[in-house]
């Protein structure tokens, strides 16, 4: 069946908005919750593909703010501006997909071997970025925004965002997000220049190249008015997964394009906002039922990886903005080794060796490959993770003044604790970070490169 995997309604939502017939359809890899896929349509004997985005989550059952069709809404502004993006096609009429023209190309930045090739695509995207901070906000008609409102409005903004996610979805937050969100709150950056559209998540992986150039900037969907330093952030942390080149350069160069100055305490203070987005969108989600909640068919690997990543990362940068320094955890040796490691290992050679090498489909390899990642963890976790556990809860113990059943429950313990003012912050955060750490090395095989990155200096 064409569009085999896409719903009937979905199938002739296609056909009816371009007026051609619908002969295949295909998910790719990437694009977490939002599925990505390339429809290929047949037009008086003409072939022609096209982009879809569809995320099969329920965003009111998770309050999320982050849709497809508040991206949907960006891509129409964008249209007939200098920035290159893929035109908007059609939006579902009640569900959260949306058309756009495909793009050729690649995304992941990583996969450019040549040094000087990276470095043209890596100066030509800032040259973009400075195009899109060069837009009059005013007249991209975006709705439900105020284009007169200032910078500090709109970052209140997006706090307010993050803790009605966090109010809907019920629970304590975990306690570097709880020292997050008031940290932020605390300290809005007292900047008083033009707003400007922000992409948010900007930066290598999120926008495609071919041929040595740009081809268009993707992902649009956290989109918003604001401060250009917050992009300046997200650009720093997407480089955290994908080395970007030479950072400090490409800052200068968008300052010189731009005429906006790098101000790096803005930079730290909207990296500790990105991060705490990134855990925010990952807040209860268990309790919500999990993959389906959000659509289903996550990379859990890769949200294994990210998850503890991102945590990690905004701790350290949180830890930067107070002034804590963080400690070099105990991380003790396995006391033995797993009795179940041998069986680990076969079915990870397995998969290695005889399963993925098999499998043509781009979107089942790369899960395949994530449940390698599980696999991974889990080995490691039977090797040292009881011994950690124990650690945790005699830190957890001395922090909260009782020795807590589970880690789950001492880290609630210690939110409880900072919102009543009882646990101080800069005490709280060094303990927490050093579980991090460990948690870090039982998911160094799995996260690979990653579990050694941190964030590069700006200037």
């Amino acid at each position: 069946m064409a569009g085999a995997g896409l719903p009937d309604d979905v199938r002739e939502w296609i056909e009816d908005a371009t007026g051609a017939r619908l002969v295949g359809a295909a998910r790719q890899a990437g694009g977490g919750r939002k599925q990505a896929w390339f429809v290929e349509l047949d037009r008086d004997g003409e072939p022609e593909e096209l982009f879809l985005r569809w995320d099969t989550s329920d965003p009111a059952a998770l309050g999320d703010p982050w849709t497809v069709r508040r991206e949907a809404a960006v891509y129409r502004a964008l249209r007939g501006t200098p920035v290159p993006v893929a035109q908007f096609v059609s939006l579902h009429p009640t569900r959260h997909a949306m058309l756009a023209t495909k793009i050729s190309g690649r995304n992941w930045f990583s996969q450019i071997k040549d040094p000087a090739e990276q470095e043209a695509i890596a100066k030509e995207f800032m040259v973009h970025l400075t195009a899109v901070h060069s837009l009059d906000v005013a007249s991209l008609a975006l709705p439900d925004v105020d284009a007169t409102a200032p910078i500090a409005h709109h970052v209140h903004h997006q706090l307010d965002e993050m803790d009605a996610i966090v109010e809907h979805r019920g629970g304590l937050a975990d306690p570097v997000l709880r020292m997050a969100l008031d940290w932020l709150r605390a300290n809005v950056p007292a900047y008083d220049g033009r707003p400007v559209l922000v992409q948010g998540d900007t930066g290598p992986g999120n926008f495609m190249y071919e041929g040595g150039r740009v081809a268009a900037i993707v992902d649009w969907e956290l989109a918003h008015l604001g401060d250009p330093m917050d992009d300046l952030a997200w650009v720093s942390l997407r480089a955290v997964q994908e080395p970007f080149t030479d950072l400090r350069a490409r800052f200068r160069e968008y300052a010189e394009l731009s005429g906006h100055p790098v101000d790096v305490e803005r930079i730290r203070y909207y990296r500790v906002l990105a991060e705490a987005k990134i855990m925010v969108m990952s807040h209860g989600i268990s309790h919500l039922g999990g993959a389906q909640a959000t659509g289903g068919g996550g990379d859990v690997g890769a949200r294994l990886v990210f998850g503890l990543l991102h945590r990690r990362l905004c701790a350290e940068a949180l830890a930067e903005v107070i002034g804590v320094e963080l400690p070099e955890a105990d991380v003790p040796p396995a006391d033995r080794p797993s009795a179940d490691g041998p069986l680990f290992d076969e079915v990870l050679g397995q998969l290695r060796h005889v399963v993925v090498p098999r499998v043509t489909d781009s979107f089942a390899a790369q899960r395949l490959k994530g449940m390698a990642r599980v696999l991974k963890y889990l080995a490691a976790r039977a090797e040292r993770g009881a011994g950690f556990d124990e650690l945790e809860l005699d830190e957890l113990g001395d922090l909260i003044g009782t020795r807590p059943v589970t880690s789950a429950a001492g880290r609630l313990a210690v939110t409880s604790g900072l919102e009543a003012g009882s646990i101080d912050p800069s005490v709280a955060l060094p303990v927490l970070y050093r579980a991090i750490q460990r948690e870090n090395e039982l998911l160094r095989e799995s996260s690979g490169v990653l579990a050694d990155r941190h964030y590069e200096s700006p200037v």
